[in-house]
């Protein structure tokens, strides 16, 4: 593995362990040349799945688009990095457990929102915004009139099933 500082071509692993339940490896890396530490991420690649745009063109999936998405739409929440690569792990399973090598972006962003609702509701709203295109202010009281709703479903539905 390459340094990313310096470029040497040696570097060695001081720590290796699991991440993502077993599904990747974390390694620390530690170049001799410029001894600065990098962490990198071993992942099995799997059959490559391709988004179906809604104009009909075709691309390949990538992870790290989703998660500069999900970055923009955390901005300054409490949101831990770890979090949305999480996200993007259980996406990319289900779409490999559909046994399917096409999505399309509807399909993507439906899978990315409910994720993002579970975890933050202003990151939602905030990526609901970019994804549906949103062109007025009361595009976004509804979604926020919206989310509201469901969490006072939500709360009820958990208040009778414990009173």
């Amino acid at each position: 593995m390459r340094c990313p500082y310096c470029l040497n071509e040696d570097t060695k692993v001081i720590d290796s362990r699991p991440y993502f339940e077993g599904e990747s490896i974390k390694r620390r890396r530690e170049c001799p040349n410029c001894e600065k530490r990098f962490t990198t991420y071993e992942t099995v690649e799997l059959s490559q799945t391709f988004v179906i745009k809604k104009s009909g063109g075709r691309e390949k999936f990538d992870r790290d688009k989703i998660i500069r998405g999900l970055e923009l739409a955390t901005i300054k929440r409490d949101v831990q990095h770890e979090k949305l690569e999480t996200i993007v792990f259980d996406i990319e399973k289900t779409i490999q457990n559909n046994l399917n090598s096409e999505i399309t972006s509807t399909e993507l962003g439906n899978l990315i929102l409910e994720k993002l609702f579970q975890l933050d509701e202003v990151a939602y709203v905030r990526f609901m915004s970019v994804y549906k295109d949103f062109k007025d202010i009361k595009s976004f009281v509804e979604i926020v009139e919206k989310v509201n709703q469901k969490k006072i479903l939500e709360e009820d539905g958990n208040k009778n099933e414990y009173e």
